[in-house]
């Protein structure tokens, strides 16, 4: 990419796409192209057609999603397989017709066997079942890896797939009902300090209620309380979190430094699995991370796991050493990055 060249970022305002924009904006890069979901619906396939058609990018980052924790997976799937595939194959899609010189497209660790071996590999994908509660969401995501490569083989494109583990960071969402574990746990005890402390100005800014009681009353169903704060499962499975600004920078170095024919090995008889699992490589117990996050936060309650809730697959750990090959390792560990999050929240 050149510095002048015409980037568009799909999904801006996201996690993942504002710290793209970011890290594309420190390194000079000066012609990026945004718009938001009202200006512009990636599911609606005549309207990016004439984005496209009007803007002409010659670089995408594909970061836009509808993503979700396991609650939001499991409920809404319908939604997160329709809209997901309709977002990757219009941009996707426009990008061939457009002729864009290189696209990535993001998707997920969810993409892996449920009882995959640990840590994940590249090669894993399709080798045993999904997890259950986000089979739609990684079934979308599954065939956007698959466009990405059938396009290249069939039409020449350029089109590289990244599968980040998890991710945290400025501009995540903090929804108590829709957001992921990391988020939605620093809100959950950050909430239940202030009501240790009865900041009820600060409890009632955070919530939107007019009323102690309302935000009280709206908090313990999520097993918030002055005292307490609910987790939901053992706190037994481990996850892998990465700093979102890592991601991006990633995100960046393949586009500068590396091609689809990067990807994969031209020796294989069949072309599969051209798919880079981005993450750290280590992991950390739920139950773990939360005791970071309590004492990051300073709230001195108790945790208390409702083991009637799912705990999800156990573990999830992948392994990035396709990733380190190709020239790129994280920079940021997991206690600096919680502090800096929540500090983000706070200014928030």
């Amino acid at each position: 990419m050149e510095k002048k060249s015409k980037i568009y970022i799909a999904g801006h305002r996201g996690l993942v796409g504002s710290a793209i924009f970011e890290n594309l904006q420190q390194k000079g890069y000066s012609n990026i192209v945004t718009r938001t979901h009202a200006q512009l619906d990636l599911s609606n396939q005549m309207a990016v057609q004439e984005f496209f058609e009007l803007e002409i990018p010659e670089y995408v980052f594909l970061a836009a999603a509808k993503v979700g924790g396991i609650i939001a997976n499991n409920v809404y799937r319908a939604d997160f397989i329709y809209e997901n595939m309709m977002i990757q194959n219009n941009v996707i899609h426009q990008s061939h017709l457009h002729n864009v010189k290189k696209l990535l497209f993001l998707g997920s660790t969810c993409i892996y066997p449920k009882n995959a071996p640990q840590p994940m590999k590249e090669s894993y994908l399709l080798t045993d079942t999904l997890e259950y509660t986000n089979e739609p969401y990684a079934i979308a995501k599954i065939a956007g890896i698959k466009m990405c490569e059938s396009y290249n083989l069939q039409y020449g494109t350029n089109f590289i797939s990244v599968m980040p583990t998890n991710l945290y960071g400025p501009n995540d969402n903090f929804d108590l009902e829709k957001s992921h574990v990391l988020p939605a746990l620093i809100r959950k005890l950050h909430l239940a300090k202030l009501l240790s402390e009865n900041n009820e100005d600060a409890i009632l800014k955070d919530t939107g209620f007019k009323t102690l009681a309302e935000a009280k009353n709206y908090l313990s169903e999520f097993g918030v309380s002055s005292e307490s704060v609910e987790i939901w499962g053992s706190g037994a499975p481990k996850r892998e979190f990465l700093w979102s600004k890592d991601m991006a920078d990633a995100c960046v170095f393949i586009m500068e430094n590396r091609d689809f024919k990067d990807t994969y090995s031209e020796a294989d008889k069949e072309t599969r699995n051209t798919h880079i699992n981005i993450g750290t490589g280590e992991d950390i117990s739920i139950k773990d991370l939360a005791e970071m996050i309590k004492t990051i936060v300073g709230f001195e309650g108790k945790l208390v796991y409702n083991t009637n809730k799912p705990d999800g697959t156990l573990r999830k750990l992948t392994d990035v050493s396709k990733l380190n090959a190709l020239g790129w390792k994280h920079k940021m560990n997991l206690k600096n990055g919680i502090s800096e999050v929540y500090d983000w929240y706070k200014n928030q």
